[in-house]
């Protein structure tokens, strides 16, 4: 049976771990030959492991900081090098640093722009003659930080960039057009993974974090892929420039 992304070229971004781990074993599961890469080599070469395990291959490289604009053009042009083509940009990795607005340092809300924002520019600007020839799909991981503010944590930075991701896709929808490209953004609630373990081990913090989720419970990262994957294919032609939501219903109240 013919995958859904048959002989696609995927590039993903912090494959080490989570929402990207999974993500380059669905895309790989589903026909795809994936390139990852990750700002941790250990996470990256784990996840290389684990699709090794099931007969695929993780292309790529890491350690790959993306908020250094050289490194991302570096890793687009080894990507193309070894592939010729860019069918699928699927920008997930992501940092950001949390406080009150008050007490967010300077230097936090610069690590958060340039670790959630400024390389999501600098991959899309890299990629996009490649993905234009192939007439190929952005996919930009935004969050529900993006449409309101949270009680748990200062996310002041972190709400301002995925906002940004929001309105950045909507553009390149717009600029892509003319040129085949389709452009997409999701936007999570709250994920359990690695990173979010600690936050669900807080019985109150957790509790904090899932008041107001319809479902009660925090999402699966296969939960965010199973859209991913959907915008990524042949499937959904006709859709560019929207924004998904997958909350457990947190903004239907």
């Amino acid at each position: 049976m013919t995958g859904r992304l048959q002989g696609k070229v995927a590039l993903i971004t912090g494959t080490g771990g989570g929402q990207g781990r999974v993500a380059a074993l669905r895309f790989a599961r589903e026909g795809a030959i994936v390139v990852g890469c990750d700002v941790v080599a250990a996470g990256h070469e784990e996840t290389a492991a684990l699709m090794r395990s099931e007969g695929y291959r993780l292309y790529g490289s890491a350690p790959v900081d993306l908020g250094d604009h050289e490194q991302a053009k570096a890793w687009i042009d080894a990507a193309v090098a070894e592939h010729g083509r860019i069918d699928i940009l699927y920008n997930n990795a992501s940092s950001a640093r949390f406080g009150p607005v008050s007490e967010l340092s300077i230097e936090d809300w610069r690590y958060t722009m340039r670790n959630e924002i400024d390389l999501l520019f600098y991959t899309t600007k890299y990629a996009w003659q490649h993905l234009a020839e192939q007439r190929g799909v952005i996919i930009n991981i935004s969050s529900t930080a993006a449409w309101g503010g949270s009680k748990v944590a200062g996310i002041s930075a972190h709400a301002a960039a995925k906002g940004a991701v929001i309105a950045f896709t909507r553009q390149l929808a717009v600029e892509g057009a003319s040129v085949g490209i389709r452009a997409v953004s999701l936007s999570p609630g709250f994920i359990a993974t690695p990173g979010t373990a600690p936050f669900l081990e807080n019985p109150v913090v957790r509790a904090a974090l899932l008041d107001g989720v319809l479902m009660d419970r925090p999402g699966e990262p296969e939960e965010v892929v199973a859209m991913a994957l959907f915008v990524a294919s042949s499937e959904a032609s006709f859709i560019t420039g929207s924004d998904f939501v997958i909350d457990g219903g947190l903004l239907a109240i």
